[in-house]
């Protein structure tokens, strides 16, 4: 491989029409020409010689500059490392036919002790279809928010940028760009244009927490890249993204209850029902087969996939404890076993003398089913089944509760949001809130109470009582009829109550649940009582 050597040249052109180059007597002459280096690289892949020369320097000090540098460069791999040495002649070429300046010695040192396949600064696309498959701890779902990210985001957006020239602009024109796509999905939808509306069909918006987990998604590679002193900064850090608006917990109270059987509105996307709801809700499915997960999930507030993937391994009924050790989960309609979303999320959790005998009675039933289905049950170890004993899909779990509660006559809730009613029956029963927080295995008190602080009014009109009773006074008068707290007792087993509105009708749609459509059943047990707490 030649040293390379610099020389100067010129467009001039002789008698024959031809550019005479470095024959020209006029560069002797200061000023007339151009400075040029030439340099022969290693051979390329298919083993083809590479000489190369660049020109368009003002002296011949910038041409030996810039040839030493391509020798410094040439010089980085170790002896015998013929792909790396290719890899370095790669990156000089591609920088001279790109008209760019050659890459920093640093930077190919950095990238040849990364080992990477392209030796030169990755784009975005190249370093993240090579990042992900080495995030070899991730769990399942996790990978699949990665790879759908990388696939419909960053890639179209970003990935033409090699890695060092992102910068915060170009992540905010992303979400920009995320944004008007929103309202072009939400534009067509509203339209009469059937094209249009066509077009967009299978199309929904990004909300801002979905935004947040993809611009996490791009931290995290960026991170892992300047991990491997590639980068040494990160845009996705700094740029500026609208906070993630999470609902909080709101309660079914009886205002919000008449107002949702007048309009059929639901004042927020996370209700919750009080713990006279939640026992209503009990009473009705209490000959149900899944009775017991559903008791289950209102007392101790597991997650569904942790009520579902429940072991009865797991299940110490004479101690009064569950481990969570175990959840199904859902990879698109697949379903698989894996642990708790979190380290805190796997633990145990203690059980009240009536959950234990509920979960007694439901696992003497199945051990009876499975008697009577004999050769035909499906062995898996599951506390919570199906008819043949096989594992419940979440899904199907889901449906079952929203038809339960709809044919309960019931405000609306997810079936989450019975995990969130465990937490504020808890704290109306005067639980502290360390002790919620155990029980619904939250990392942090103050996730625990930014979700319940405010959510349950019997809390905070209990607190603003005591908070009146300290503050002495001279006359009693002041105090109104009574001197202390006014109280009001439902109770929510009677079957009339004399004060109900007999205009507000609680009536239920069964047809989302195999009843056949506009079919009507309202409970009249429930309907009684649910009237009782508007009065």
């Amino acid at each position: 491989m030649a040293l390379g050597s610099v020389f100067r040249r010129c467009s001039c052109r002789g008698s024959d029409g031809k550019e005479l180059g470095t024959s020209c007597p006029k560069l002797k002459r200061s000023g007339h020409g151009q400075w040029s280096y030439r340099i022969e690289l290693p051979a390329d892949a298919g083993g083809a010689r590479r000489p190369r020369r660049r020109a368009g320097f003002d002296s011949a000090t910038e041409a030996q500059a810039e040839l030493d540098h391509a020798r410094e460069l040439l010089a980085l791999p170790k002896p015998g490392a013929v792909e790396a040495l290719r890899r370095v002649g790669d990156a000089i070429a591609t920088a001279i036919k790109a008209k760019r300046a050659l890459p920093p010695v640093d930077q190919i040192r950095q990238l040849l002790k990364a080992n990477l396949p392209v030796l030169v600064h990755p784009t975005l696309e190249e370093w993240l279809l090579q990042w992900l498959p080495g995030r070899k701890r991730l769990a399942r779902n996790t990978y699949r928010s990665y790879e759908s990210h990388i696939r419909l985001y960053l890639i179209p957006y970003l990935g033409g940028l090699r890695i060092n020239e992102i910068r915060v602009a170009h992540v905010g024109d992303m979400f920009e760009q995320i944004a008007e796509h929103n309202d072009e999905i939400t534009n067509a939808r509203a339209s009469k244009d059937q094209a249009r509306i066509a077009a967009v069909r299978y199309q929904r918006p990004v909300g801002v927490t979905s935004m947040q987990r993809i611009r996490e998604t791009l931290r995290k590679s960026l991170n892992d890249a300047i991990r491997a002193e590639l980068i040494t900064f990160n845009p996705a850090k700094w740029v500026e993204m609208p906070p993630s608006d999470r609902p909080k917990p709101m309660i079914w109270t009886p205002e919000r209850i008449e107002h949702w059987l007048e309009t059929g509105e639901v004042p927020s996307p996370v209700m919750v029902w009080t713990p006279d709801l939640t026992g209503l809700f009990l009473d009705h499915i209490a000959q149900h087969r899944l009775y017991a997960l559903f008791h289950l999930i209102a007392h101790v507030g597991l997650r569904r996939g942790e009520g579902c993937g429940l072991r009865k391994v797991d299940t110490h009924l004479r101690a009064g404890t569950i481990d969570v050790l175990n959840q199904i989960v859902q990879y698109g309609w697949e379903t698989g076993h894996a642990r708790p979303k979190t380290d805190d999320s796997a633990a145990t959790v203690a059980l009240d003398a009536g959950t234990v005998l509920v979960l007694q009675l439901h696992l003497a039933q199945q051990a009876a089913d499975k008697q009577a289905t004999r050769d035909a049950w499906v062995e898996t170890g599951l506390v919570f089944t199906d008819v043949d004993g096989s594992a419940l899909h979440p899904a199907d779990v889901t449906a079952l509760f929203q038809f339960l509660t709809r044919q309960a006559g019931l405000p609306p809730i997810r079936l989450h949001d019975l995990r969130h009613g465990a937490a504020t029956t808890a704290l109306a029963a005067g639980v502290e809130m360390k002790i919620v927080q155990t029980m619904l295995r939250h990392a942090s008190i103050t996730t625990t109470s930014n979700l319940y602080t405010n959510v349950l009014t019997q809390v905070a009109r209990d607190a603003a009582e005591k908070t009146a009773l300290i503050i002495p006074r001279a006359s009693a008068r002041l105090l109104g009829p009574s001197s202390g707290p006014q109280q009001t007792t439902v109770d929510t087993h009677q079957d009339s109550c004399e004060t109900a509105n007999p205009q507000v009708n609680v009536e239920v749609d069964l047809g989302i649940c195999g009843a056949p459509p506009g079919t009507r059943t309202p409970n009249p047990l429930v309907k009684s009582q649910l009237l009782c707490q508007l009065s």
